[in-house]
């Protein structure tokens, strides 16, 4: 058989490989923070036809008679540049600037209790309750639910952290954690010395509501009328009363092989044993292992759009199917080489 036609199909197979890429990548190319890939071709083992030899009394050295069978996949590699920035003017619209991620959970709500939060050790996710899983993603196209909680645009739950005050004038000896295990948001003046609670993840929320101290034992309802969201994802809700609360944090998370993150849909990842274990920032005023920078600015009212450069996908795909029909081409002229081969026998 000729090898022409091993090497032509094999072109066939790896251009193919590389059209299906380039369509995805065009397919998303209004996708909020979707990240393209690219495909890279190696060859393959080659066919030895004559060994090289070294240089002798007699003869000089003779180089080695090798032919290539033809081509295959080496790696599918994600390009993770960040995408540009577009302005929504919309509060829940949220971006990165900067190499960070945003964490979302399924299952239950996640109030700060023992048996419900997910633990953090060692910058890294511990312990979490069952049926519960963490995700990835940079699309921040957030919505709110009837009770306030923050979610992606598929209902998973952004995590965070609870926050307290430490200078709470009425509760001196015991700072205040503002997420309760019903899952109510309480009242916490946001000031310089706010602080999150960072030892552990629970769902956020940006209630119509929080409970404040009423001085007398008992907590009174209080209309949030807006919010904020800072650049270190601190959110701030302004009261009807026109004090500043804070609600909680948003938290980041980054990763030492973002390549190797899996893809799992719905423009969310999740760790591989190539990208390692998610690395979550500490939180604002952070006592022990404080990590926050390098993750990047959250910016309020931003979209991150495709990172797909459409100039470039048309041109490779432009190359992509020219190389596509030349290998076709290949196995055509192979086929009638050895019809002619055969002819001759006849």
């Amino acid at each position: 058989m000729l090898r022409s036609l091993y090497s032509g199909i094999s072109g066939m197979k790896v251009n193919q490989t590389k059209l299906d890429v380039i369509g995805n990548n065009l397919a998303n190319v209004s996708t909020t923070a979707f990240k393209g890939s690219r495909v890279n071709f190696s060859t393959t083992i080659s066919q030895t036809l004559g060994s090289a030899s070294a240089a002798s009394d007699s003869l000089g050295g003779v180089n080695g008679k090798q032919i290539g069978l033809g081509a295959q996949i080496s790696s599918i590699d994600k390009i993770m540049s960040q995408g540009s920035m577009q302005s929504t003017s919309r509060s829940l619209d949220v971006a990165v600037d900067g190499s960070g991620y945003f964490m979302v959970a399924t299952g239950p709500a996640l109030t700060g209790d023992a048996k419900d939060s997910i633990t953090i050790v060692n910058n890294g996710v511990g312990t979490m309750p069952a049926n519960s899983s963490v995700a990835y993603t940079r699309d921040g196209s957030f919505v709110l639910d009837n009770e306030g909680n923050l979610l992606t645009s598929k209902g998973y739950r952004v995590l965070g952290f609870a926050m307290k005050s430490g200078d709470d004038k009425n509760v001196p000896a015991k700072p205040i954690d503002n997420i309760d295990d019903k899952g109510n948001v309480l009242y916490v003046e946001s000031n310089n010395s706010t602080k999150a609670i960072d030892d552990k993840l629970v769902s956020l929320k940006i209630p119509d509501k929080v409970l404040k101290d009423d001085g007398k034992g008992g907590k009174t309802p209080v209309a949030v009328k807006s919010f904020n969201i800072s650049a270190d994802g601190l959110i701030t809700g302004v009261l009807e009363t026109g004090e500043i609360t804070a609600l909680g944090q948003i938290a980041m998370s980054s990763f030492k092989n973002e390549v190797g993150l899996t893809d799992i849909g719905n423009n969310m990842y999740e760790p591989s044993g190539s990208s390692g274990a998610a690395i979550i920032s500490s939180g604002k005023n952070s006592t022990a292992g404080r990590n926050s920078s390098g993750y990047g600015d959250i910016l309020q009212g931003y979209l991150e759009m495709s990172g797909v450069d459409m100039a470039e996908q048309f041109t490779d795909m432009i190359v992509a199917t020219k190389a596509f029909q030349a290998a076709g081409k290949t196995i055509t002229t192979g086929d009638e080489i050895l019809s002619e081969i055969i002819n001759l026998k006849r």
